[in-house]
């Protein structure tokens, strides 16, 4: 009998001990085992030679016996290798349909159960010696002997039923064993600790995989880091050399997807004591190991170019030999092992080992070793950014030509496009118009230094596509000055002269500037661009109207000393027109300022902080965030996202453009009433501008230090204030 009891113990039922569950355990991997929830080994009810306390004593054994069958149940079945192997990738839509599939995370909980079961199979075998040496062994020996398993087996066997009923798995299996650790029992918190730690070593092998190679080792889909697309994680790997030669520009696109849109955060795998930052720690390390050690093939053959060219003029100042020009290709392989050394990858591996060789896992360690893997990587991309790739040159470029930082430039081009922009664009040829005062502007005043010029490129969105400068070269193209640009057959049903307006930049980026220089980023200085070429725009319309204006007075006082008679009615013309230069000169006061706010206040003291930031940190990410900052400064005090405020500013250019216009046209169609409209509008709008800029809302936000300095200069003589508030005195008995 007692050897009866001890076999029952490890699982094994017979004539003394049945199992009342019928014998369907699965055979299948693919079926779940039924977790009853009560033990169902029972002592044979036909027993008469076993006494009452006896029967009592073997019934509380006999459920240690049911808890080991069926954790080695759970054991065996998910540390089967061809179950492991023909596992599929996970898809929650498929969730209730895939339950007992394949899980490398259940599979390590199925090791850590056997070392359990092998503690508790070793004191059964331990009682079997003292049986066998015993010449009068009683159950009491049993019951002393198994008594702490009392409290082991039935919650892990609670726990695994939860496991295998839920399907949990990856970051879910994770988290109920960190939330089951938390427990009154230091055996049971010693053995689910135990299970977690075998759960972890498959986390540390998945992030050691991540954030050492890049690559994402997850063939059942339980990582919580993944690809949108859901694709097969087991072939993940980086393109070869010879895929990467053939299809250059592909591996590159695929790189930059990968960097922006590639991989997210699987929150359903995520477990619950990983802070979301500390996961997108992982998410940036990962990806950013992607880009270090899989650089650009046009990046490659560029530095190899470069780093041989540096090696042969050394090479060449000290021998006078037969010359061997150096091979492009020779040593792009070595450019991936300069941007991220082995002995970097070596420190990251040797973080998560330490990790890994806990028996406990703690948080602080955990989160401190991720945030120095994420510096580590932050601060080589910093160098591949701002270092390899010229950074600092690019942003000079972006502020040159996006923040009009040339200023000789743009007046040059804006002067030559003058009469161009008098007529409505055609579609079919706008772009090509306005490329040649685009070009003569760049011959008059860029040099041939100025190597970021090539990069920028002209077009109107609106109308058609851009033009680029490999399409003109301007070192070939050779333009007459004094040539213009025919305008005929265009009819005003084609579009209104608003359609310059839509005036666009596109400035090309090489890899690796894309990271940083992202679709979005270059759509905010384009934004910012729109509207200070708008505003130089109307700034030189107002002033080439007064110098038209000044022009015709010297013209004027010749033909009235040859001709004293015809000059009454050109004087009484000029005396008309007189109080709209009045006009004139409150609109150039309001341009001129608030151009000379934007550039110097706005502008300048951002791209000072932006240079003092680059300038001190070597981290990639502060640098996002520094850019970042410095373009949502441009265009939150430039008053862009202000809605209300940009339609005034917006419509108080126009207004200045058609009076400009309207001026021009005053000699041939003498119109004041039109003059009168605009000039009553303009105040309007001033007033109102002037009003929302003094109001609480802005005077509280960022733009308060700069924007007091511009309603200091615009009321510097209380004119605005005192127009602003007669228009208020006016306008309020109307309303009641």
């Amino acid at each position: 009998m007692l050897h009866e009891l001890l076999l029952a113990l490890v699982g094994c039922s017979g004539d003394l001990v049945i199992d009342s569950q019928p014998e369907t355990l699965s055979d299948s991997p693919d079926l779940i085992s039924d977790f009853p929830v009560e033990p169902t080994f029972k002592l044979a009810p036909d027993l008469s030679f076993i006494q009452p306390a006896e029967r009592d004593i073997i019934e509380r054994l006999l459920p240690l016996g049911f808890y080991y069958k069926k954790l080695d149940h759970f054991a065996t079945k998910h540390r089967q290798l061809n179950s492991f192997r023909s596992g599929k990738p996970y898809a929650p839509d498929l969730h209730k349909e895939s339950l007992g599939r394949a899980s490398v995370y259940r599979r390590a909980i199925a090791n850590g159960m056997v070392e359990i079961l092998s503690v508790y199979r070793s004191a059964v075998l331990q009682v079997e010696q003292n049986f066998l040496s015993d010449p009068m062994p009683i159950l009491a020996t049993v019951t002393h002997c198994l008594n702490k398993f009392d409290v082991l087996l039935p919650p892990i066997y609670k726990l695994v039923a939860e496991i295998e009923r839920e399907d949990l798995r990856g970051g879910q299996l994770l988290n109920l064993l960190y939330k089951r650790c938390h427990c009154g029992v230091p055996e049971l918190q010693a053995c689910i600790q135990r299970l977690l730690w075998h759960g972890h070593q498959v986390l540390y092998n998945q992030l050691a995989s991540w954030m050492v190679y890049g690559i994402i080792q997850d063939p059942c889909g339980e990582f919580f880091i993944q690809r949108h697309d859901n694709k097969d994680m087991q072939s993940e790997s980086s393109l070869s050399d010879s895929m990467e030669k053939l299809l250059p520009k592909s591996s590159e696109k695929a790189a930059l997807s990968d960097w922006n849109t590639g991989f997210h955060i699987f929150l359903e795998m995520l477990p619950e004591y990983i802070h979301m930052n500390i996961a997108e720690s992982i998410l940036f390390a990962g990806k950013a190991v992607r880009i270090l050690r899989n650089p650009a093939h046009s990046f490659r053959v560029q530095e190899s170019i470069f780093q041989q060219h540096v090696r042969g003029s050394q090479c060449v100042q000290g021998y006078t030999g037969n010359f061997i020009p150096p091979n492009p290709l020779r040593g792009t392989d070595l450019i991936a092992e300069e941007l991220f050394p082995q002995r970097e990858a070596d420190k990251i591996e040797e973080m998560l080992q330490e990790l890994k060789k806990s028996s406990e896992f703690h948080k602080r360690s955990f989160e401190s070793s991720v945030n120095s893997i994420c510096t580590l990587a932050a601060n080589h991309l910093w160098q591949l950014v701002v270092i390899r790739a010229d950074l600092n040159g690019h942003l000079k470029a972006l502020k040159d030509y996006f923040l009009l930082a040339k200023g000789d430039f743009f007046q040059c081009f804006l002067e030559e496009s003058r009469q161009l922009m008098h007529r409505p664009p055609r579609p079919s040829t706008a772009e090509a118009d306005l490329m040649v005062p685009f070009q003569l502007a760049a011959l008059k005043t860029l040099s041939e230094e100025d190597v970021y010029f090539s990069r920028v490129s002209l077009r109107i969105p609106s109308i058609g596509m851009s033009m680029t400068k490999s399409q003109i070269n301007l070192q070939k193209v050779k333009i007459d000055v004094n040539v213009g640009v025919s305008l005929q057959g265009v009819t005003s049903s084609e579009l209104s002269v608003d359609g310059w307006d839509e005036i666009a930049l596109e400035y090309s980026v090489n890899w690796p500037l894309q990271l940083l220089f992202t679709p979005e980023v270059l759509s905010k200085y384009l934004k910012v661009f729109q509207y200070l070429i708008r505003l130089k725009r109307t700034q030189m319309e107002l002033e080439k109207l007064w110098a038209g204006a000044m022009h015709q007075d010297h013209v004027d006082f010749a033909n009235h000393r040859r001709d004293k008679k015809n000059f009454s009615l050109s004087q009484h013309h000029r005396l008309r027109i007189r109080p709209m230069w009045r006009v004139r000169e409150h609109m150039t006061f309001l341009i001129r300022n608030l151009q000379f706010y934007i550039q110097v206040d706005v502008i300048e003291s951002q791209w000072n902080l932006l240079q003092a930031n680059v300038q001190t940190s070597c981290d990639f990410t502060e640098l996002v965030g520094f850019h970042q900052g410095y373009l949502s400064a441009l265009i939150s005090q430039s008053f862009l996202d202000i809605g209300s405020v940009s339609r005034i500013l917006d419509s108080i250019m126009k207004l200045c453009l058609q009076f400009c216009w309207s001026i021009e046209q005053y000699g041939c169609n003498p119109n004041l009433l039109e003059l009168e409209k605009i000039t009553e509008e303009f105040n309007k709008k001033s007033n109102s501008l002037y009003t929302i800029l003094r109001s609480s809302r802005l005077a509280g936000s960022q733009r308060a230090p700069f924007l007091r300095r511009f309603l200091m200069r615009l009321n510097y003589n209380s004119f605005f204030e005192a127009t602003a508030r007669g228009v208020l005195n006016v306008v309020r008995p109307r309303v009641l």
